[in-house]
C-alpha cells in the first residue's frame, strides 16, 4: 500500500509531457495484453492433429474465415461457423457459410450456404446445399451448387436454380451462368420464366 502511494505521489510530480508519455506507454501495454488474450481465446477453438507421416496436418476450427486480397484489392471473404483444413490437399471445408465476392473493393455478390469448400491451389470456391445469393442489383438466386473460379471468370450455379429480379421477374432453370461482372446471367436447360408488369 505504501509503495502504491509513493508511486501515485511520483506520478503527480511529473510534468505534463512525462505524464502523457506514461499514459501512452500504459495504453500500449493494455492493447498488447488485450491482443494476447484475444488471440488465446480465438486460437483456443483450434484443434490440430498431426498425421503419422509428419508432413500432413488437419485443422478443425470453430469460426473459420478465409479472405483473398491482392495488390490492395479484396476478391472474396468466406466465413464458416465450423470447418476443417487439410494442408496436403489444400482444401478447406466449411459449414454454415456466409460471405461476399468483391469488384473494385465493393461487395458485388453476397451468399450463404449450408456447406462450402475453398481449394487453395486452384482458387476455387464451391457452395453446396441450400445456397442463396444476392447480387448488387438485388437480384437473388437459389441453387443446389455454385462454383466461383476467380474474379475474371463466370460463376456457375446448378440444380434447382431460381432467380428473382426485384418484383419484375422469376426464372427457374437447371443451370445459370452469371457473368464475371455479376451484371448479366444466362439460364440453361429446362427453364421457365415469368415477367410481371405493373398490374400483376
Amino acid at each position: 500500500m505504501k509503495r502504491f502511494q509513493k508511486l501515485v505521489e511520483r506520478i503527480k510530480k511529473l510534468d505534463k509531457k512525462k505524464k502523457l508519455c506514461l499514459i501512452a506507454f500504459l495504453a500500449i501495454l493494455f492493447v498488447m495484453f488485450w491482443a494476447s488474450i484475444s488471440t488465446t481465446i480465438i486460437t483456443g477453438n483450434f484443434n490440430r492433429a498431426q498425421v503419422k507421416n509428419g508432413d500432413e496436418q488437419h485443422v478443425n476450427a470453430l469460426g473459420l474465415i478465409i479472405t483473398e486480397t491482392k495488390n490492395g484489392k479484396k476478391y472474396f471473404e468466406i466465413y464458416g461457423e465450423t470447418g476443417n483444413y487439410n494442408n496436403k490437399g489444400g482444401v478447406a471445408i466449411l459449414n454454415n457459410v456466409v460471405g461476399n465476392f468483391y469488384k473494385d473493393n465493393e461487395v458485388s455478390m453476397s451468399f450463404q450456404s449450408s456447406k462450402g469448400s475453398y481449394d487453395e491451389k486452384n482458387g476455387v470456391i464451391k457452395l453446396y446445399e441450400n445456397t442463396y445469393i444476392v447480387l448488387k442489383d438485388e437480384t437473388s438466386l437459389e441453387a443446389d451448387k455454385l462454383v466461383w473460379s476467380g474474379s475474371d471468370k463466370d460463376v456457375i450455379a446448378e440444380g434447382n436454380v431460381k432467380i428473382r429480379k426485384s418484383k419484375d421477374m422469376l426464372a427457374v432453370a437447371d443451370k445459370c451462368i452469371i457473368g464475371a461482372n455479376y451484371d448479366k446471367f444466362k439460364i440453361i436447360g429446362k427453364t421457365k420464366t415469368q415477367i410481371f408488369g405493373k398490374d400483376k
